[in-house]
Parts: C-alpha cells; structure tokens; sequence
C-alpha cells in the first residue's frame, strides 16, 4: 500500500521538472490550464508518472484528470 502523502511528495516532484513557468503547485492546480502544458508535456510527464510507480493509466483515466489532486488519487489507488 502506498501513502497519499508520499504519492503527492513523488508527483510534485516530477512536476517541478515539468514546470517550466514556475507555477506555484497545488493540489487544485490544472495541468492544461495552470501549467498551460501541451499535449507532447502531458504525455511525457504521464510516462515519468507511470515509471516512477510502476503502473499503467488508460487515455480514459488520463482524459478524467485535471487537477493534481486527482492525479494523486488516481496513481494512489493504481499503486494498491
């Protein structure tokens, strides 16, 4: 089992990789309109995401995330 504390810890610091503008990250921030990420960077931060935990999101899963709470949630219970 894997603690939503250190899933958010892990995602947040893949982010700042991604975060070019130097947005301030939360937990409400939108990828595609906060972080104005592309469809290219989406696809490569979901790879990042998927190798850092060993696991598979589905485009439908990925089409459902917007914020990074959610994105926390998702990799929480994919990680189980």
């Amino acid at each position: 089992m894997t603690d939503r504390d250190d899933v958010k810890a892990r995602i947040f610091n893949l982010i700042d990789q991604f975060n070019k503008k130097g947005v301030d990250v939360s937990e409400d921030t939108r990828f595609a309109q906060d972080l104005e990420w592309d469809s290219l960077t989406v696809l490569d931060f979901v790879a990042e995401v998927e190798d850092e935990f060993d696991i598979l999101i589905t485009m439908n899963q990925q089409a459902e995330i917007e914020k990074v709470g959610q994105l926390v949630d998702a990799v929480k219970d994919l990680a189980e």
